[in-house]
């Protein structure tokens, strides 16, 4: 008795609230039948901002469609299912949409709550809630099933298993499914509506916003902020944004853009993590915006005006100390790829050197897709070490705003360096000529921490044809205490979501950044407002989804799977992390106690940092060796059966240089 009755008190006030809610519902969306077809033009964005529409689904037998809301109980409950039945059907040719309708939700709340919960299928927002009044939906959760002519067939529950105050142990009807398969088979659906229960949808609201708002007194200080280090001449930004002609020329795109939290581009989830560079405007300078559009762009009294900011010309953080550009212009055509671009430059250092800012200044920014400098120390022919350990002295790529050490750091370009410029273009329709530079900011004196980057990439990387969810991870181990500084997470066209996490010695994990809607356009470094300390032994680990289906507006060939390489129609999980070490002779002991080959391997096919290798772990070209030397993998491989293994292929398949000089001797006998 104590059970039932505890049970029924946690479930009265959930109820009470939801009764109560029901009675005062919102009757503005006009009841539409089942069997009304459905315009396809409903306007929809998803994660990235991008309009889409239901024609852009029209190849499919089925098209399902499930309302979500991110704060629904109930709703919540069911995202495992739909996930289920999106598996189930997808061979079929069924097509599954999250719609989410409520006002109050934003791309940024979206793409989390999808993320969160692993919704494989396209999420999208419904702006203005054309599409929910286009079905009769009124409520979350709610599922509208289509036929390929797009006529209403179905809506109302997924089955009825949960309700407000109710969930049984299981379901009894399996409406959605039934749904479906009716329609598959040719058939009409027998129980073609449902009450579903659940949450009212979100209206919107009035938002409360400052009176008599006006340009100079409130909107000029918001765009000197948030938008004009990139919209002024010489920058990447399209249109310029520095007057009040400019800001009126573009005010309602401004307002679209900035609602949508598509503009100024930041896509981490602010659940986790506090960063220096953090561009995201608050919700008083989203509504301030909207208010003085609303109002008709008013300017106000000039003697309003903040102070004029100084942008030194064409370089973000200011005139640098020494400026480095190409050597030759590159004339890019019209049309076409082209491989990746190199030149190799001495800039003449006679004694090390440290960076405290750098940035990468493209010559034409439409047509560089991306730049990066590396550093050759003495010696050294690739930038690449075996470890991961990458010398990059500052990249560029769209929203990218270089290299800024904090306080009592700085990158050490050693004595007798050489630079290597690479560059990726992409031609846009008009023959150029480029001529990209970089511009180094030296400390006063050589700091307390040294600067270090490692690449933390996953190079097995096979992304299958037309699949819409496909999912990586990587691992990067410390051998020492550390100091996390920044992360710059780098996909391509497929890439959807990634995410860090550290998992310290103690096998306690904590989130360090989320990106949930990846956009390939805009590559952000993300600093850490606080360097995070990670003991020795912490592992990084990062997980990575891609979207290779033709549901993908981005996607190059849905048909082909999808390789780690370099150019865009290729994939990369790299998920470069800048560091220091909490002890400056840190870096030496390493490089004088390198790890064995072995382990070196074992690190990096130990993609989930649990310390063992399965079969999924094991890359496709590794397989062979193994087959060749009869060797079957456990199904959890430890590190110490990691080893013997590995000096066992070494022993079966010895390096082609130790059989060199005997092969000379007989060529030349």
């Amino acid at each position: 008795m104590k059970s039932r009755f505890s049970r029924a008190a946690w479930l009265l006030p959930v109820f009470f609230f939801f009764a109560s809610t029901a009675i005062g519902e919102n009757e503005k969306t006009k009841p539409v039948p089942i069997g009304a077809k459905i315009e396809k033009g409903a306007v929809l964005r998803d994660v990235r901002g991008n309009r889409r529409s239901l024609h852009d689904f029209s190849d499919h037998r089925v098209l399902v469609v499930a309302f979500l809301g991110t704060e629904c109980p109930v709703a919540n409950l069911y995202v495992p299912r739909l996930n289920e039945l999106e598996k189930k059907f997808r061979p079929k040719q069924v097509q599954f949409l999250a719609v989410y309708p409520n006002e109050s939700e934003d791309l940024d709340q979206i793409a989390a709550h999808a993320y969160d919960r692993d919704v494989p299928f396209p999420v999208l927002k419904d702006v203005g809630q054309k599409l929910a009044n286009a079905t009769g939906v009124t409520r979350v959760p709610t599922v509208v099933v289509l036929d390929k002519e797009f006529q209403l067939v179905y809506r109302g529950r997924v089955d009825d298993q949960y309700g407000v105050a109710s969930r049984r142990q299981k379901p009894s009807r399996n409406d959605l499914a039934e749904a479906i398969e009716s329609v598959l088979a040719g058939k009409a659906v027998t129980i073609a509506e449902t009450e579903n229960d659940g949450c009212l949808l979100d209206r919107g609201r009035k938002p409360s916003t400052p009176k008599d708002v006006t340009y100079t007194k409130d909107v000029a200080a918001i765009l000197q902020k948030r938008c004009q280090n990139c919209h002024r001449p010489g920058q990447a930004a399209p249109f310029s944004l520095l007057s009040f002609e400019d800001a009126v020329k573009h005010g309602r795109m401004i307002q679209e853009v900035t609602s949508q939290k598509r503009m100024p581009p930041w896509h981490a989830d602010g659940r986790y993590g506090k960063f220096a560079n953090d561009r995201r405007m608050t919700s008083a300078e989203i509504e301030t915006i909207g208010a003085w559009v609303a109002a008709g762009m008013p300017k106000g009294n000039d003697k309003d005006l903040p102070p004029t900011p100084k942008f030194a010309d064409g370089w973000v953080h200011g005139q640098p100390d020494l400026v480095i550009s190409m050597p030759e212009e590159f004339e890019v055509p019209a049309q076409g790829s082209l491989p990746y671009q190199h030149w190799e430059i001495d800039p003449g250092f006679k004694e090390d050197k440290w960076v405290r800012i750098a940035e990468a200044r493209p010559g034409v920014a439409g047509v560089v897709h991306h730049i990066v400098a590396y550093i050759l120390a003495p010696g050294q022919r690739q930038p690449f070490q075996p470890d991961g350990t990458l010398s990059v002295l500052v990249g560029w790529a769209p929203g990218d705003l270089g290299l800024v050490c904090p306080p009592d750091t700085a990158m050490r370009i050693p004595k007798g360096s050489r630079l290597r410029f690479e560059l990726h273009y992409t031609p846009n329709g008009v023959k150029v000529k480029d001529r990209s530079s970089i511009g180094i900011t030296f400390a006063d004196k050589p700091p307390k921490y040294e600067l270090f980057t490692n690449a933390f990439a996953n190079e097995t990387i096979v992304v299958p044809p037309h699949e819409p969810h496909f999912r990586a991870e990587a691992t990067l181990r410390f051998r020492a205490d550390a100091r996390l500084l920044s992360f710059v997470p780098h996909m391509h066209w497929r890439g959807k979501d990634y995410f860090y996490e550290v998992i310290y010695p103690d096998g306690k994990r904590e989130t360090l950044l989320s990106v949930p809607r990846w956009d390939f356009n805009w590559q952000n470094v993300y600093q850490l407002k606080d360097p995070i300390k990670l003991p020795k032994g912490s592992k990084l680990h990062a997980v990575a989804h891609w979207d290779n289906s033709k549901n993908n507006p981005l996607n190059p060939a849905p048909e082909k799977a999808a390789r780690f390489g370099l150019q865009t129609w290729d994939e990369m999980m790299v998920g470069w992390v800048a560091y220091v070490w909490e002890r400056p002779e840190t870096a030496e002991e390493i490089a004088k106690n390198p790890i064995s080959q072995a382990d070196a391997f074992f690190e990096r096919l130990d993609r989930n940092g649990n310390d063992v290798i399965t079969p999924d772990e094991i890359p496709d070209q590794l397989k062979p060796a193994m087959a060749l030397a009869k060797f079957k993998p456990p199904e959890k491989m430890t590190r110490e059966e990691f080893t013997k293994f590995f000096d066992e292929i070494r022993k079966a398949f010895p390096r082609q240089q130790k059989k060199a000089p005997d092969a000379e001797k007989k060529k030349s006998g």
